[in-house]
């Protein structure tokens, strides 16, 4: 029986939290925003069997907010499974994506094959650090000055956020319809650093879980004083609580300032990437290396039997005007549309794609393809979930 597909309707609402609920065990959405996503429900002759929905964000590489469909809460009914609908909904949203303009695509994977399938595949992580909050107690004489945050401090935190995480790969840029800003100041724990300048200098978003854990959501420092400090505000639980979560932002940052014992708890949840058009996605990414290489062109070829838009021959060309796409060339290099996520993130280089039979051909023009990401750090990561 064939899948159809079609765009979502406020009318499927109720439906689809039935089948949310089924598919990952969670509540009902009940007043769930309908700004910020697009979604899409497949149905079989007997009725709705599926649904996706993709998010409007913006993710960090290279230092520029590249467009990006974050995809969501893919869930078939138990008796439709196995009958292609969760192909039929990734093909629509590829094609839907490709449209609008989100040039690549990240998505957590409940069910990680069905993605590869299409064309994602793993390229960095979220990450929790869970520590001794008496281990922080060495930043108790670091002096910032601390409020709780207002609905007025939102933009000055954005702005922080962004700060730092222009320089992180795989961030979101936060600026876009899909993210609920908001959200931000929705804890009872929300404290802003204000630098002498009356700028926001970074902040601390958290709770006390019902376990007596501290958990810190977000820690923002644009500056080593301002890191130390909101260190230090955590150090304060110590003799209430014995163990903090943080959520990573910059783990350079974690590396270089927190006290780290030889062992320690750290908790990753994989995310997944997608070109999903591969000359729009060149165009938008920043490349910060390309301005002290030599130029150079590679030519490239795509296998990719689920985009057929950017499947085929293509020069990657750097010179002095920056790195862009060109139709044709050689083929010296071929990539499938599965190596080409990892490869633009920088989470992997030429020679472990090739090891995992993702790219193949010329090694010397291959090797071309690393010089882009030298210099970079090679972790990828995000701190939201969606």
């Amino acid at each position: 029986m064939t899948v159809t597909v079609r765009d979502f309707a406020r009318t499927d609402l109720d439906w689809v939290n039935k089948l949310r609920s089924v598919a990952f065990g969670a509540p009902t959405w009940g007043t769930m925003p309908i700004d910020g996503w697009r979604g899409f429900v497949a149905e079989l002759p007997g009725g709705p069997c599926g649904f996706l929905r993709i998010y409007d964000y913006a993710q960090f590489f290279g230092g520029v907010a590249v467009p990006m469909g974050g995809l969501a809460s893919v869930a078939v009914t138990p008796s439709a499974r196995g009958r292609g609908v969760a192909s039929a909904l990734l093909d629509t949203a590829l094609a839907a994506m490709r449209e609008r303009g989100q040039c690549v695509s990240a998505l957590y994977p409940s069910v990680a094959p069905v993605y590869r399938g299409k064309g994602w595949e793993q390229v960095g992580v979220l990450q929790w650090l869970d520590l001794r909050i008496d281990r922080l107690l060495r930043f108790g004489d670091a002096r910032v000055d601390l409020r709780p945050a207002t609905d007025d401090d939102l933009d000055g935190m954005l702005a922080a956020y962004r700060e730092v995480a222009a320089g992180i790969d795989g961030m979101l840029d936060r600026r876009s319809g899909g993210f609920a800003a908001k959200e931000l100041l929705a804890g009872p724990i929300k404290d802003v650093a204000v630098g002498p300048d009356g700028r926001v200098s970074g902040y601390l978003a958290g709770e006390r879980a019902r376990n007596d854990v501290l958990v810190i959501n977000e820690l923002v420092a644009t500056d080593v004083v301002t890191a130390t400090g909101l260190l230090g505000a955590i150090g304060s639980w110590a003799g209430q609580l014995e163990q903090v979560a943080v959520r990573v932002l910059d783990m350079t940052t974690c590396r270089q300032l927190l006290p780290l014992p030889m062992r320690y708890q750290s908790r990753f949840q994989p995310w997944m990437l997608r070109v999903v058009d591969f000359p729009a996605a060149v165009a938008a990414r920043g490349w910060p290396a390309a301005a002290f290489l030599r130029p150079f062109a590679v030519d490239l070829e795509i296998t990719d039997p689920h985009a057929s838009w950017h499947a085929g021959r293509h020069r990657l060309v750097v010179d002095a005007d920056g790195v862009r796409c060109e139709p044709g060339g050689s083929g010296a290099v071929r990539i499938t549309g599965q190596g080409l996520g990892p490869w633009y993130a920088g989470s992997a280089t030429t020679a472990a794609l090739r090891r995992l039979g993702l790219l193949d051909g010329d090694p010397a023009q291959a090797a071309l393809l690393d010089a882009l990401h030298s210099g970079s750090s090679g972790e990828v990561r995000l701190a939201d979930t969606f």
